[in-house]
């Protein structure tokens, strides 16, 4: 029975880290949510911005304006650069704790599936030993039963 507690508490402590990788891949999931909210954010400014700031019809912009409005433009999609790392990153952190929760998932499962042997070995053996002792009785008793019969027959 004590190998049995030590199997319950290695399964208490799987469980305790599954749960723990669970929670860590929902937080990675929002993480990576909100990366990727910021990306389609900063894409969606990026062409609000190329649009109002595109050519008009007979509209002469200066120079100045022009170099403003395109290193405006480059410092943007720097920044959207950026953001596309981090959330590449984002997903990288989340394909692994994926990875961690599912090989989580499987200890926990083997370690269950070791202890459930064990206790049907445990059940198995002591209905053995039931039933030897029931066997043994019923010997004992024919036994006693026929030598009644031989000592009542004389």
């Amino acid at each position: 029975m004590a190998s049995n507690h030590a199997f319950e508490v290695a399964i208490d402590l799987a469980a305790r880290q599954r749960d723990a990788a669970r929670n860590a891949l929902v937080q990675l999931r929002g993480h990576l949510a909100r990366a990727q909210t910021q990306l389609h954010q900063l894409a969606s400014y990026a062409q609000e911005t190329r649009q109002r700031w595109g050519p008009r019809e007979g509209a002469q912009l200066q120079p100045e304006v022009l170099r403003h409005q395109r290193q405006f433009l480059q410092r943007l999609e720097h920044t959207m650069q950026l953001q596309q790392g981090v959330v590449h990153e984002h997903e990288q952190r989340l394909a692994r704790a994926v990875a961690a929760l599912a090989a989580a998932e499987a200890r926990l499962a083997s370690l269950r599936q070791v202890l459930e042997r064990r206790l049907r070995a445990l059940a198995l053996q002591q209905a053995r030993r039931e039933q030897k002792q029931t066997d043994e009785l019923a010997m004992q008793r024919h036994v006693r039963g026929a030598g009644r019969q031989l000592t009542q027959g004389i």
